[in-house]
């Protein structure tokens, strides 16, 4: 079974792009890859714990921050409860999906308009 995380704020602080969510974030491991979630409107960072992956929701209202962490080249940590775990290969990941999304139909009107608008 996948568990899923939800990142329920952002923010820009020194020097870094702060993804924070309510779930303990310790043990959790970065795979450094991305998918989409369309009907959902989230890019999704895969990560995993003993063996089974989680999958951490980023939806379209912390988007524009990572689009300012990717101009910017920021590292990108996921943050809660004192736990911090940096999130590797991030930017070349959201930045390949974010280029492969505009124009193109297969993600939706939705998903292709918010991405052109922020991306």
């Amino acid at each position: 079974m996948k568990k899923k995380l939800l990142v329920t704020g952002s923010a820009i602080q020194d020097g870094q792009l702060i993804l924070t969510t309510e779930e303990p974030v310790g043990g959790l491991e970065p795979k450094g890859q991305m998918l989409v979630d369309s009907d959902n409107l989230s890019f999704v960072y895969l990560m995993e714990k003993e063996e089974e992956y989680t999958y951490v929701l980023l939806p379209d209202f912390v988007w524009a921050d990572l689009k300012k962490g990717l101009d910017e080249s920021l590292p990108v940590y996921l943050v809660a409860d004192g736990g911090k775990v940096e999130l590797t290969g991030f930017h070349g990941e959201l930045e390949y999906l974010a280029e492969n999304i505009k124009g193109n139909g297969n993600y939706g009107e939705t998903m292709v308009s918010k991405v052109e608008s922020i991306f």
